[in-house]
């Protein structure tokens, strides 16, 4: 892999780790694409981008995320923080569980190409039908337990590559009553648990691989990309909620597994 590869690969995951069309689907078929294996390098690139998104997540939700850990240390606490802060502690339970459950049978038998093929489809329709229901006008902090719960189950379902986190999460937002935008602040404050385990849980293992100086230049690159272009994915996207429909996305995604199926079959 060379550092424009690493780049090209950081946009990549700084936009499809927030916009609903699959982070996990991109670098598999950049993979494919690039012809380099999840060996060492593979797994330096891995952590970089899950670090560079979450510092793109967490400098954007910055103020929510401090007023959300204040709350923390106040364990009567009550108002919009401390609501949110339980709903995402609720809603990482699912995800947590799953991973810990079936996460080994889903890395070895799902991240291939076919699946993806399947979820892209799925997840295309459930942005198409739940574009054309109506009454949708909840703000995020009026989430019950048991919405943060159905919205931790999709968040849970996006461990299966090709059903993207945000796009199942913000699916089930709106179909609980969210406005766009609302389901994709909270899907974006939710994500930060699962992102931030995932970048420590691959993290562990590079630790003991160690860097040397070209693979940790290529972390730099992949960090550095997949961070910028992931802080302005979500500013423009949460933009472009408050105003268009996710049809566009929905249709990206079947030409995606259409491209997909075709490759897979030929």
């Amino acid at each position: 892999m060379t550092w424009l590869v690493a780049a090209l690969l950081g946009v990549v995951q700084g936009l499809t780790e927030f916009l609903p069309i699959s982070s996990s689907a991109h670098l598999i078929l950049g993979r494919a694409l690039f012809g380099w294996d999840a060996d060492a390098l593979g797994l330096a690139f891995d952590v970089a981008c899950h670090v560079g998104t979450l510092l793109a997540v967490v400098a954007y939700f910055w103020d929510d995320l401090r007023a959300m850990a204040a709350a923390g240390l106040r364990p009567r606490a009550e108002g919009r923080p401390a609501t949110l802060l339980r709903l995402v502690v609720v809603g990482t339970v699912p995800a947590v569980v799953v991973g810990l459950l079936f996460g080994d049978f889903i890395e070895s038998r799902l991240r291939t190409p076919g699946v993806t093929v399947i979820t892209l489809f799925v997840g295309a329709l459930g942005l198409l039908l739940v574009e054309r229901l109506r009454n949708r006008g909840r703000d995020e902090s009026t989430l019950s337990m048991a919405d943060a719960v159905a919205l931790g189950v999709a968040q849970a379902s996006a461990l299966v590559p090709g059903v993207s986190r945000s796009g199942a999460t913000i699916t089930i937002g709106m179909l609980l009553g969210l406005r766009r935008e609302s389901a994709a602040r909270f899907s974006f404050l939710l994500g930060v648990p699962a992102i931030a385990a995932a970048a420590a849980r691959e993290g562990l293992s590079l630790v003991q691989i160690g860097l040397d100086g070209p693979t940790a230049t290529l972390f730099g690159v992949g960090l550095a990309t997949s961070a910028v272009v992931g802080y302005l994915t979500i500013k423009y996207f949460l933009r472009y909620l408050g105003h268009h429909r996710l049809d566009v996305f929905a249709w990206y995604r079947i030409a995606l597994a259409i491209v997909v199926l075709v490759w897979v079959a030929r």
